[in-house]
């Protein structure tokens, strides 16, 4: 599976994989999955978000136990993040097939649709739209660097957008949910740990900054007439970094956009994103707000405006704690395996569907910590207890 999947939407000159929501390569992962299900004799479904299901008895039944990720990727992604659930949910449904373990509720595997926003700018757009926790019309107004709305890439793809929305019934089926993910850091390596499980998700966001400056000629205007946004942008980025440090939390400015975009001109505008993210509400409010408050003094000392929007916000995740404790119980008391249980500071779709749905985690190890990139890493047999654990988890919450 992993060799299959291994080449769908790989970036020849970076290494890293561009699988954006709606796209070709979109739809090799989406093709690869359902061919992936029906191998298995699995009954397949896509729901009216365009996430996609594979079925091993009646999900109608309810009290269902389910497993999955996601297949798209950030730009120059890693191989891990997201495949490597999909890929061991059905590695686990075979390992349990080989044991002939008898299930009692039906199993399912899910494929959330576009979790990373790379395309359209918001994260976990599928589990979002069919827990309520996106609106029909905001999604409809979502639209990528090219102009193209979110309705017009699901048309393009064979999809109908008009169809999209909150899905409660489908996930009043749900009984439990369990995500497999490659660990975003160095935790459980640290520890000298393969798998993990998880305890949060810390509250997060994403703010758009907006320096307005004034367009000028680069060779002819004096340093001193100029109305540089850049100026203002560059201590602000420095700042997030001072304030992150201080804060014992995470900001980072990875997403930049500068019109017009000339090497000989000055900039007449300058808008970069934050990413912000600590282990409490507290700690992230405060951080924010001290980004903010420097920006808009950069913004005053050089002459420019500034707008500052929040794009998205996630609050604190705990994932149910009854469930956590169960897998916790099963892989320490039943499969003898060492399970620490860490928070994190990604987002997830499990984070998205924790609201509606007794949702955990488990993490695979990652010894180098890196994700987001193509020297994301887990080794094989890293991946295998990470497939065993699963298994154990889906025999014990599923089992007859």
């Amino acid at each position: 599976m992993w060799r299959d999947l291994s080449p769908v939407g790989r970036h020849p000159g970076s290494g890293g994989y561009r699988r954006f929501a709606w796209t070709a390569a979109d739809s090799d992962c989406r093709s690869w999955f359902r061919e992936q299900a029906e191998a298995r004799g699995l009954a397949y479904e896509v729901d009216r978000n365009g996430n996609q299901w594979a079925w091993l008895g009646d999900p109608a039944a309810g009290d269902a136990v389910v497993t999955g990720s996601h297949l798209d990727s950030v730009p120059d992604g890693g191989a891990f993040d997201g495949p490597l659930g999909v890929v061991s949910a059905f590695a686990a449904l075979d390992e349990l097939r080989g044991r002939g373990v008898e299930f009692g509720k039906p199993l399912g595997i899910v494929n959330f649709g576009d979790e990373e926003g790379a395309r359209f700018g918001l994260a976990c757009v599928g589990s979002r739209l069919t827990a309520g926790r996106l609106g029909i019309a905001e999604a409809h107004r979502l639209t990528d660097a090219d102009g193209i709305t979110l309705p017009q890439a699901m048309e393009a793809a064979g999809y109908d957008p008009d169809a999209i929305g909150a899905d409660p019934e489908r996930l009043s089926r749900i009984g439990a949910f369990v995500e497999l993910h490659v660990e975003q850091g160095r935790a459980l390596d640290l520890n000298g740990d393969r798998v993990g499980i998880a305890s949060a998700i810390w509250p997060h966001g994403r703010w758009r900054f907006d320096f307005r400056g004034q367009a000028n000629h680069a060779g002819t205007t004096r340093l001193g007439d100029r109305r540089d946004p850049m100026l203002s942008y560059a201590e602000t980025v420095l700042a997030a970094r001072r304030e992150a440090r201080l804060a014992g939390a995470v900001a980072t400015f990875g997403k930049i956009a500068v019109e017009p975009n000339g090497v000989n001109a000055i900039p007449s505008l300058v808008r970069g994103w934050l990413d912000s993210r600590a282990a409490d509400q507290t700690t992230l409010d405060a951080m924010v707000t001290g980004i903010e408050e420097a920006a808009h003094d950069f913004a005053a000392e050089h002459g420019v405006e500034l707008d500052v929007v929040r794009e998205s916000f996630t609050p604190v995740v705990e994932f149910d704690h009854a469930l956590r404790d169960e897998l916790a119980r099963i892989l320490g008391k039943e499969a003898g395996l060492k399970v620490p249980v860490l928070g994190t500071g990604a987002g997830h779709d499990a984070g998205i569907l924790s609201g509606t749905v007794p949702t955990a985690m488990l993490f695979v190890r990652n010894p180098t910590g890196i994700s987001h990139s193509p020297a994301e890493y887990a080794a094989e047999d890293d991946c295998v207890a990470g497939v065993t654990a699963l298994a154990d988890v889906l025999e014990g919450l599923a089992r007859r």
